[in-house]
């Protein structure tokens, strides 16, 4: 039987020094959802991708991956995951092949099936035709989606993605997002969206926003909406936020 929630946070916290990054965040994502953590820059949301991946730990709070507890089967749970992270991590001169062929193999996937996959996930980003050229010679929107089809590679449940589209121009920011929505639907996946840019969150997204490491809010954006008495999310955020928006 396939565990309902893809990610479980209960009471997560860490500090940096006397500084709280996170205070007592707690949220749930549900199979087959996609999420969006709304937040200025410095909330907390990359501290709470650094935990979610392992590159910090914290033992105030759980983070449960597919019902796996992270902290206790650290392998297990992070074979459910894939991950882009907000600075890119593709090897300049390797080919998109080279690089994605690479992650398989650390994956454990045979080269043939690796391959397959590889192919698979790039058609789908309208990106085979790029397949042997080097990372370097692919823009900024190029290079994020082959991150994000790097990270697909092994089929996880669950995909985090921390401010995908920073540094993009409009268009390609437009593209991603409603990519990854599609492959929401397509694939029944998880994702949650890390993102500071108020135009990113569509009306039925559901929303956490997340303000100097505390969840202020979270729901529908539609529920948010109505909860502050404003007509759009990016008034509603300001009001809970004392922020403006991008």
């Amino acid at each position: 039987m396939q565990y309902k929630l893809a990610l479980e946070i209960d009471s997560l916290s860490f500090q940096f020094g006397s500084k709280a990054a996170l205070d007592d965040v707690s949220f749930s994502l549900d199979v087959g959802q996609f999420k969006v953590l709304l937040g200025p820059n410095g909330a907390g949301k990359t501290t709470f991708f650094s935990l979610a991946t392992r590159l910090y730990d914290s033992s105030q709070g759980q983070i449960l991956v597919g019902g796996v507890n992270l902290r206790i089967s650290p392998r297990q749970a992070l074979a459910q995951m894939g991950v882009v992270f907000q600075q890119p991590t593709l090897d300049l001169d390797l080919s998109v092949r080279q690089n994605l062929l690479y992650h398989a193999a650390l994956h454990g996937i045979e080269k043939s099936h690796a391959i397959r996959r590889i192919e698979a996930e790039l058609s789908r980003f309208e990106m085979l035709d790029r397949i042997n050229e080097k990372i370097r010679h692919l823009n900024g929107g190029h290079r994020r989606r082959v991150e994000i089809s790097r990270a697909l590679l092994h089929q996880p449940k669950l995909l985090l993605l921390d401010e995908p589209t920073v540094g993009l121009d409009a268009p390609s920011r437009r593209d991603i997002v409603e990519y990854v929505h599609r492959l929401v639907q397509e694939e029944n996946i998880a994702v949650l969206w890390a993102t500071h840019l108020i135009d990113e969150v569509f009306d039925k997204d559901s929303v956490i926003i997340l303000h100097q490491g505390r969840v202020c809010a979270d729901g529908s954006a539609v529920q948010i909406m109505a909860e502050t008495g404003t007509e759009n999310i990016a008034t509603a955020f300001e009001q809970i936020t004392g922020k403006g928006t991008v």
